[in-house]
Protein backbone atom coordinates (compact mmCIF):
# COMPACT_ATOMS: atom_id res chain seq x y z
CA UNK A 1 0.00 0.00 0.00
CA UNK A 2 1.33 3.12 -1.07
CA UNK A 3 1.22 5.81 1.43
CA UNK A 4 1.98 9.97 0.67
CA UNK A 5 2.70 12.80 2.98
CA UNK A 6 3.25 16.22 2.52
CA UNK A 7 6.03 18.39 3.79
CA UNK A 8 6.95 16.47 6.68
CA UNK A 9 9.84 19.25 7.35
CA UNK A 10 6.77 21.34 8.56
CA UNK A 11 4.87 21.39 11.73
CA UNK A 12 1.90 20.70 9.73
CA UNK A 13 2.88 17.62 8.24
CA UNK A 14 4.64 16.54 11.25
CA UNK A 15 1.30 17.15 12.96
CA UNK A 16 -0.59 15.07 10.17
CA UNK A 17 1.70 12.09 10.50
CA UNK A 18 1.66 11.96 14.19
CA UNK A 19 -1.99 11.58 13.76
CA UNK A 20 -2.17 8.92 11.41
CA UNK A 21 0.35 6.82 13.70
CA UNK A 22 -1.76 7.07 16.33
CA UNK A 23 -2.72 3.61 17.50
CA UNK A 24 -0.12 2.08 14.98
CA UNK A 25 3.32 0.88 14.99
CA UNK A 26 4.48 1.46 11.60
CA UNK A 27 2.65 3.13 8.46
CA UNK A 28 0.87 0.49 6.96
CA UNK A 29 1.79 -3.21 8.66
CA UNK A 30 2.60 -4.84 11.90
CA UNK A 31 6.63 -4.50 10.74
CA UNK A 32 8.75 -2.33 8.98
CA UNK A 33 8.00 -1.72 4.94
CA UNK A 34 9.02 0.50 2.31
CA UNK A 35 5.99 2.83 2.83
CA UNK A 36 8.21 3.31 6.48
CA UNK A 37 11.26 3.59 4.44
CA UNK A 38 10.32 6.69 2.30
CA UNK A 39 8.34 8.64 5.05
CA UNK A 40 11.47 8.13 7.79
CA UNK A 41 13.22 9.52 4.88
CA UNK A 42 11.43 12.57 4.50
CA UNK A 43 11.42 13.62 7.94
CA UNK A 44 14.54 15.56 8.35
CA UNK A 45 14.87 14.68 12.43
CA UNK A 46 13.46 12.78 15.52
CA UNK A 47 9.90 14.47 15.86
CA UNK A 48 9.63 16.01 18.88
CA UNK A 49 8.55 13.40 21.51
CA UNK A 50 5.99 16.21 23.59
CA UNK A 51 4.50 17.58 20.66
CA UNK A 52 4.44 14.29 18.13
CA UNK A 53 4.85 11.19 20.66
CA UNK A 54 3.58 8.58 18.08
CA UNK A 55 5.56 9.99 15.38
CA UNK A 56 8.22 10.11 17.59
CA UNK A 57 7.84 6.64 18.63
CA UNK A 58 7.41 5.33 15.31
CA UNK A 59 10.82 7.38 13.68
CA UNK A 60 13.15 5.76 16.68
CA UNK A 61 11.79 2.23 15.90
CA UNK A 62 11.96 2.65 12.34
CA UNK A 63 15.37 4.12 13.31
CA UNK A 64 16.45 0.95 14.90
CA UNK A 65 15.71 -1.01 12.84
CA UNK A 66 17.47 0.61 9.81
CA UNK A 67 20.49 0.69 11.62
CA UNK A 68 21.15 -2.82 12.82
CA UNK A 69 20.28 -3.71 9.68
CA UNK A 70 22.59 -1.80 7.62
CA UNK A 71 24.93 -0.25 10.27
CA UNK A 72 27.10 2.69 9.33
CA UNK A 73 25.22 3.14 6.25
CA UNK A 74 22.55 6.28 5.61
CA UNK A 75 19.46 5.45 4.73
CA UNK A 76 18.55 6.75 1.20
CA UNK A 77 15.21 7.48 0.15
CA UNK A 78 13.19 9.65 -2.12
CA UNK A 79 10.88 12.30 -0.69
CA UNK A 80 7.71 11.25 -1.60
CA UNK A 81 5.70 14.64 -2.31
CA UNK A 82 6.31 18.36 -0.85
CA UNK A 83 9.42 20.05 -1.40
CA UNK A 84 12.12 19.67 0.69
CA UNK A 85 15.73 21.49 1.45
CA UNK A 86 18.67 20.35 -0.56
CA UNK A 87 19.95 18.16 2.50
CA UNK A 88 17.15 16.10 3.03
CA UNK A 89 17.66 14.61 -0.73
CA UNK A 90 19.31 11.72 -1.07
CA UNK A 91 20.19 8.70 -3.29
CA UNK A 92 17.11 7.18 -3.93
CA UNK A 93 16.55 3.64 -2.06
CA UNK A 94 16.80 0.46 -4.93
CA UNK A 95 13.33 -0.64 -5.59
CA UNK A 96 12.25 -4.28 -3.73
CA UNK A 97 10.55 -6.34 -7.12
CA UNK A 98 7.53 -4.73 -7.83
CA UNK A 99 3.98 -5.60 -5.77
CA UNK A 100 1.97 -3.50 -3.63
CA UNK A 101 1.92 -6.46 -1.48
CA UNK A 102 5.62 -6.60 -0.86
CA UNK A 103 6.25 -5.56 2.43
CA UNK A 104 9.70 -6.44 2.91
CA UNK A 105 12.56 -4.51 0.89
CA UNK A 106 15.89 -4.82 -0.48
CA UNK A 107 16.84 -0.96 0.50
CA UNK A 108 20.44 -0.67 -0.87
CA UNK A 109 20.89 -4.28 -3.06
CA UNK A 110 23.54 -5.30 -0.34
CA UNK A 111 23.64 -8.90 0.25
CA UNK A 112 23.85 -10.35 4.18
CA UNK A 113 26.35 -12.74 4.36
CA UNK A 114 23.40 -15.38 4.53
CA UNK A 115 22.21 -14.32 1.41
CA UNK A 116 25.49 -14.80 -0.34
CA UNK A 117 26.08 -18.22 1.11
CA UNK A 118 22.29 -19.32 -0.11
CA UNK A 119 23.27 -18.20 -3.55
CA UNK A 120 26.11 -19.76 -4.16
CA UNK A 121 24.84 -23.15 -2.52
CA UNK A 122 21.93 -21.99 -5.63
CA UNK A 123 25.12 -22.14 -8.22
CA UNK A 124 26.79 -25.20 -6.64
CA UNK A 125 23.41 -27.03 -7.24
CA UNK A 126 23.50 -25.90 -10.75
CA UNK A 127 27.31 -26.49 -11.91
CA UNK A 128 27.51 -30.46 -13.53
CA UNK A 129 28.98 -32.60 -11.65
CA UNK A 130 32.18 -33.40 -12.17
CA UNK A 131 32.27 -36.98 -14.40
CA UNK A 132 34.28 -39.32 -12.22
CA UNK A 133 37.56 -40.75 -14.09
CA UNK A 134 37.28 -44.07 -15.42
CA UNK A 135 39.01 -46.83 -13.99
CA UNK A 136 42.13 -48.84 -15.84
CA UNK A 137 43.11 -52.64 -15.93
CA UNK A 138 46.57 -54.37 -17.13
CA UNK A 139 45.62 -57.03 -19.08
CA UNK A 140 48.11 -60.06 -20.61
CA UNK A 141 47.22 -62.06 -22.99
CA UNK A 142 48.16 -65.48 -24.21
CA UNK A 143 47.51 -65.44 -28.66
CA UNK A 144 48.27 -68.80 -30.06
CA UNK A 145 48.59 -69.87 -33.24
CA UNK A 146 46.93 -72.63 -35.67
CA UNK A 147 50.48 -74.47 -36.16
CA UNK A 148 54.20 -74.60 -35.88
CA UNK A 149 54.49 -73.06 -39.88
CA UNK A 150 51.83 -69.55 -39.04
CA UNK A 151 54.21 -66.41 -39.29
CA UNK A 152 54.22 -65.24 -35.96
CA UNK A 153 55.83 -62.18 -37.07
CA UNK A 154 52.71 -61.23 -39.09
CA UNK A 155 50.33 -62.63 -36.19
CA UNK A 156 51.81 -59.66 -33.60
CA UNK A 157 51.49 -57.29 -36.79
CA UNK A 158 47.76 -58.07 -37.50
CA UNK A 159 47.12 -58.29 -33.38
CA UNK A 160 48.66 -54.78 -33.03
CA UNK A 161 46.71 -53.32 -35.95
CA UNK A 162 43.33 -53.40 -33.91
CA UNK A 163 42.88 -50.26 -32.91
CA UNK A 164 39.63 -48.88 -30.07
CA UNK A 165 39.44 -45.87 -28.33
CA UNK A 166 41.06 -46.72 -24.41
CA UNK A 167 43.16 -49.83 -25.96
CA UNK A 168 46.76 -49.61 -25.48
CA UNK A 169 48.97 -52.21 -26.38
CA UNK A 170 52.34 -53.02 -24.61
CA UNK A 171 54.88 -55.46 -24.60
CA UNK A 172 55.24 -58.80 -25.71
CA UNK A 173 57.40 -61.90 -26.33
CA UNK A 174 56.88 -65.32 -27.87
CA UNK A 175 56.68 -68.22 -25.48
CA UNK A 176 56.97 -72.17 -26.42
CA UNK A 177 54.31 -74.13 -26.30
CA UNK A 178 55.29 -77.32 -27.57
CA UNK A 179 55.80 -79.47 -30.85
CA UNK A 180 58.14 -76.44 -32.11
CA UNK A 181 54.75 -74.17 -32.05
CA UNK A 182 55.32 -70.78 -30.26
CA UNK A 183 52.33 -68.43 -28.65
CA UNK A 184 52.25 -64.80 -28.33
CA UNK A 185 51.96 -62.87 -24.61
CA UNK A 186 51.21 -59.88 -24.94
CA UNK A 187 50.41 -57.22 -22.68
CA UNK A 188 48.05 -54.81 -22.83
CA UNK A 189 45.83 -51.37 -21.15
CA UNK A 190 42.41 -50.92 -20.77
CA UNK A 191 40.16 -47.95 -19.78
CA UNK A 192 37.21 -49.94 -17.86
CA UNK A 193 34.27 -47.73 -19.55
CA UNK A 194 35.42 -47.97 -22.98
CA UNK A 195 36.90 -51.32 -23.81
CA UNK A 196 35.60 -54.37 -23.02
CA UNK A 197 38.40 -57.81 -22.95
CA UNK A 198 36.05 -60.42 -24.05
CA UNK A 199 34.00 -58.27 -27.12
CA UNK A 200 38.18 -57.56 -27.83
CA UNK A 201 38.81 -61.20 -28.28
CA UNK A 202 35.14 -62.50 -29.52
CA UNK A 203 34.68 -59.73 -32.67
CA UNK A 204 38.51 -58.94 -33.43
CA UNK A 205 41.03 -61.02 -32.28
CA UNK A 206 39.19 -64.20 -33.48
CA UNK A 207 37.51 -62.98 -36.73
CA UNK A 208 38.68 -62.62 -40.07
CA UNK A 209 41.33 -61.56 -41.41
CA UNK A 210 43.64 -62.14 -37.74
CA UNK A 211 41.75 -65.53 -37.70
CA UNK A 212 44.02 -66.37 -40.46
CA UNK A 213 47.07 -66.32 -37.92
CA UNK A 214 45.04 -66.63 -34.56
CA UNK A 215 43.64 -70.13 -33.46
CA UNK A 216 42.70 -68.63 -29.80
CA UNK A 217 42.75 -65.93 -27.12
CA UNK A 218 43.23 -66.39 -23.54
CA UNK A 219 43.03 -64.28 -20.60
CA UNK A 220 46.17 -64.83 -18.59
CA UNK A 221 45.98 -61.89 -16.28
CA UNK A 222 44.08 -59.19 -15.49
CA UNK A 223 44.23 -56.32 -13.16
CA UNK A 224 42.36 -53.26 -12.08
CA UNK A 225 45.21 -50.44 -12.29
Amino acid sequence: MAVTFSDLHTETGLKALDQFLSGKSYICCDKLTKDDVKVFGAVLEAPNLDLYPNASKWYQAVSSQLSSSFPGKAVGVRVVSGAAPAAAEAAPAKEAAAGDDDDDLDLFGDETEEEKKAAEARESSKAPAKKKESGKSSVLLDIKPWDDETDMKKLEEAVRAVEQEGLFWGASKLMPVGYGIKKLQIMLTIIDDLVSVDTLIEECLTVEPINEYVQSCDIVAFNKI
